[in-house]
């Protein structure tokens, strides 16, 4: 709001000439106000992880032709990110993948855009039980997440042995929390599924030792932390091929793929996908021997501030 601008501003204005700063992203594209008119003495270098305009995008390419209010309202900050984006010295993304879409979207400069890997942490190998039926989700409840595709897909599913353990805020969107949860009661699985909260360090660590699959069905991703996660703990992982998660999941040393990925936003794949998992032996152990393989290839953070350290100090140079 204006007061909170307001307060940025004196924060901005008061740094030296030539500083370099380091801005988020969710803040810095929403101000072009106030950060344009202080780049031609700053360096200015955000990291977006999350582009504002991504869903304008999308809402393009379902073929949208009237804009509501919401829209209007995300193609306005698209506009605004431009021109914050536009006037960085440097931009650092999560993925391959969300560089791309800002060079096609914003045709920004393709020597500003760099890409820092999110890392992982270490963790041990997670147990798997034999029926793999520990379907574990961990994300935000909001429809972004496709915790409604999901479900849908579950019930179709429901002759199936498995319960869903969903980890992720309950409160980004309540009313999208109660649809899926009449959604649940009407199609008879509401035992089976448990919305858990938001979970951290240890709590959530258990909660993916206890998993024997990660699926995530959002319908937009950058990169897809919590699927790296996973395979930190050799747990393969069955989500949406969208965005940068293909780039995330990736590929063992063997070359095979650690999961299924299915399209966004459907449904029938996504049960095909969870009914081949808990219904083929097989499957389950090459798909934990690929999430295995893929567990030692992935990067730690010490890379990951590697890269971005190495982005500053060139801004600085």
């Amino acid at each position: 709001d204006g007061a909170n601008r307001e307060v940025l501003a004196r924060v901005i204005a008061a740094i030296p000439d030539g500083a370099v700063v380091l801005l988020d992203g969710l803040i810095a594209s929403a101000v072009p106000d106030v950060l344009v008119p202080e780049s031609g003495r700053l360096r200015l270098v955000v990291l977006v992880h999350m582009p504002l305009g991504q869903a304008t995008a999308r809402a393009e390419a379902g073929g949208v032709t009237e804009i509501g209010v919401q829209e209007r309202a995300v193609l306005e900050r698209a506009v605004q990110e431009r021109a914050t984006l536009s006037a960085a010295v440097a931009v650092v993304t999560p993925s391959a993948w969300s560089r791309d879409w800002l060079l096609d979207r914003y045709a920004l400069h393709p020597n500003r855009i760099h890409v820092a890997t999110p890392g992982v942490d270490a963790a041990a190998p997670a147990a798997a039980t034999p029926s793999g039926a520990h379907l574990l989700c961990v994300a935000a409840v909001t429809p972004g997440k496709g915790h409604d595709v999901l479900f849908e897909a579950l019930a179709s599913i429901a002759h199936l042995p498995w319960h869903l353990e969903c980890v992720g805020s309950l409160t980004r969107d309540p009313e999208f929390v109660e649809r899926i949860g009449r959604q649940s009661g009407a199609d008879g699985i509401e035992d089976r599924v448990r919305l858990t909260g938001p979970l951290t360090s240890t709590d959530l660590g258990a909660a993916y030792a206890a998993a024997d699959v990660l699926v995530l069905a959002s319908r937009a991703e950058t990169y897809g932390m919590v699927l790296t996660e996973a395979l930190a703990r050799g747990l393969p992982v069955i989500a949406s091929a969208v965005g940068g998660v293909p780039e995330a999941v990736g590929r063992g040393a063997d070359g095979e793929t650690p999961g299924i990925l299915v399209p966004p936003g459907d449904p029938a794949a996504l049960a095909t996908a969870l009914s081949d998992w808990l219904g083929d032996g097989g499957l389950r152990l090459r798909l934990r021997a690929a999430a295995g393989s893929r567990r030692s290839l992935l990067s730690g953070w010490t890379d990951t501030t590697a890269t971005v350290s190495r982005v500053l100090a060139e801004v600085a140079r």
